[in-house]
């Protein structure tokens, strides 16, 4: 549902973008993203378009080349951007998908400035922080937003950063020029229970909200993160020192999952809180499809368990859409998903494969480098001999065509070039492929990131695979890419004599998509990222499948 029009002089056209800016204080890891989505959702539910951004404060160009340690999940786009885990948020609750230009870090932002000032664009003037870093960022927010009736635009970092100044001084121009009836700002702050005192502490607030007004930013609404549902008495406080309306005091408190958060949004009242805010009437929001997910996830008809072998198992924001699209599976199948994360190199030492002796299937995802990949490959095995359901992802899809390599083909020091110079590389660095009508040639000697394949490229389906089967019988498929090694195309034949069925390949035939052993109950290896695409409403085919594949393992146990 669009805005309503307005009628200048017989001229009928669209009613501007709204604008709700999102910050957060006291603490980091509070869910700016989470409560960005949610939002997003509701106000798709009442009808309206909308366009979700993310501002971060940090002078990296982009987290491509950021440690998971440091950044978490890199979230791929279609076009091919490397961002911010939040905009796997943003996707998974809304269904729109993210662009590139939704996400920019300060980094790019100067590297734009400086770039204008050596071609001279500033004629000789001084460049400063205002007007020309705070210009760019607005021309980033503005830019794209013109078909949605709300963009939402979260600040990252913390209110109180030094970092995040001169975005937190761009939205408060922003909202000067747009006029207080087309912008609102939503704080997200923290209101902690002291057990020793037994009650809610209102000052984190306080403090947060003070830290905001003194550089020029009144809040609109205040979402209160807490433990527990926020009394009156409480609200009543936070609404007087923050001088918000009490009606505009809304608590946040803890959910078992994340999907539950748009209803407790509304029920608490963020949406009509800020359609009043903009003097807008709107139907009330269909909630139902939320409801089902919630009840499904709340009342599972049975459980399964996935052991997840990878580098980072014990940072779960390396792998959110992961862990996220299989939940979607299991919402598709009405069970429970039970994750078990491995370091991959538990299984470099003999003697360890008692850890997958209870689960239903086993799951290699992405990564990098050589540490933990014999360990990898060691799953592969137990998994393929097994029979227990296998799914490989990019790196995970590799390591099952080396276990194949090695273990059915016979092929002595079948490796990967990623690991050093291999004596058969039947997995090498990826160095030209298609992007449309052109071919990309790349070396190892760019720049980092330089050689990756990125974003979403077109996949044929071989006809009888169980891989078209699963997809609905459609002969071609796109998917979204994150890689810079490939299974080397001319070991195919080799391989296929072994028994490994090449299902998937990109349009030119040269770069292998998708693996599968017809002769397992569920064993497929994939080079890109399906992750990236599922929604709680509309898991991805291959989760769907595989958690399917999983629950059928459970029964015969």
């Amino acid at each position: 549902m669009a805005l309503p029009t307005i009628s200048d002089s017989g001229v009928t056209y669209r009613a501007m973008t709204r604008f709700v800016f999102i910050t957060g204080g006291v603490v980091s890891s509070l869910g700016k993203g989470l409560a960005s989505a949610s939002l997003g959702a509701l106000l798709q539910a009442r009808g309206f378009d909308v366009r979700l951004r993310k501002l971060d404060p940090y002078l990296n160009v982009d987290p491509g080349t950021m440690s998971p340690y440091q950044h978490g999940e890199v979230y791929v786009t279609d076009d091919g951007a490397e961002t911010d885990l939040d905009l796997g948020h943003y996707e998974r609750f809304t269904g729109v998908p993210s662009r590139g230009s939704d996400n920019v870090t300060s980094g790019r932002i100067y590297q734009t400035v400086i770039t204008k000032e050596r071609r001279g664009d500033y004629l000789g003037r001084t460049v400063q922080v205002i007007p020309h870093v705070t210009d760019a960022i607005k021309e980033f927010v503005r830019s794209g937003t013109e078909g949605a009736d709300f963009a939402l635009i979260e600040i990252g970092g913390t209110v109180g950063d030094i970092e995040s100044l001169p975005f937190l001084e761009a939205i408060r121009q922003m909202a000067n020029d747009l006029g207080r009836d087309r912008a609102l700002f939503l704080h997200l702050t923290l209101v902690p229970h002291i057990s020793a005192a037994g009650e809610l502490k209102t000052k984190p607030t306080q403090h947060s909200v003070k830290e905001l007004r003194s550089i020029g930013l009144q809040p609109d609404i205040l979402l209160c993160r807490c433990e527990q549902p926020l009394p009156d008495n409480v609200r009543n406080k936070i609404a007087l020192f923050c001088n918000v309306g009490e009606e505009d005091v809304i608590g946040a408190p803890d959910v078992t999952s994340l999907y539950e958060v748009p209803i407790r949004y509304h029920e608490g009242g963020l949406d009509t809180r800020t359609l009043a805010h903009f003097k807008i009437d709107a139907p009330e929001p269909d909630l139902s499809r939320w409801e089902e997910i919630s009840h499904r996830l709340s009342a599972p008809e049975g459980t399964v368990r996935i052991a997840v072998i990878g580098k980072y198992t014990e940072l779960k924001d390396a792998y959110i859409s992961l862990g996220e699209a299989l939940a979607h599976g299991g919402i598709a199948n009405r069970v429970a998903v039970d994750l078990a994360w491995l370091d991959a190199e538990i299984f470099e030492q003999p003697g360890t494969s008692h850890h997958l002796e209870d689960v239903n299937g086993i799951l290699v995802p992405g990564g990098f480098g050589e540490r933990g990949s014999e360990g990898k490959i060691a799953a592969v095995t137990y998994a393929r001999e097994h029979k227990i359901p296998y799914f490989g992802i990019c790196f995970g899809m590799q390591m099952a065509v080396l276990d194949a390599a090695r273990n059915i083909a016979g092929i002595e020091g079948a490796s990967s070039t990623e690991f050093g110079p291999a004596k058969v590389p039947v997995v090498g660095l990826l160095t030209e492929w298609s992007q449309g009508n052109e071919i990309v040639v790349r070396s190892a000697d760019d720049d980092l990131g330089g050689t990756m394949r990125l974003g979403a490229y077109e996949c044929h389906l071989k006809e009888g695979s169980r891989v078209r089967e699963i997809y609905g019988d459609v002969s071609c498929i796109y998917e979204r890419h994150r890689h810079r090694y490939e299974v080397n195309i001319n070991m195919r034949e080799q391989l296929e004599e072994a028994g490994l069925a090449f299902a998937g390949m990109s349009p030119d035939g040269m770069l292998p998509e998708i693996i599968e052993l017809p002769d397992h109950p569920w064993f497929i290896g994939v080079q890109f990222h399906p992750e990236l695409k599922s929604k709680p409403f509309d898991p991805h085919p291959l989760f769907r499948s595989f958690i399917q594949a999983a629950v059928e393992q459970s029964r015969l146990v």
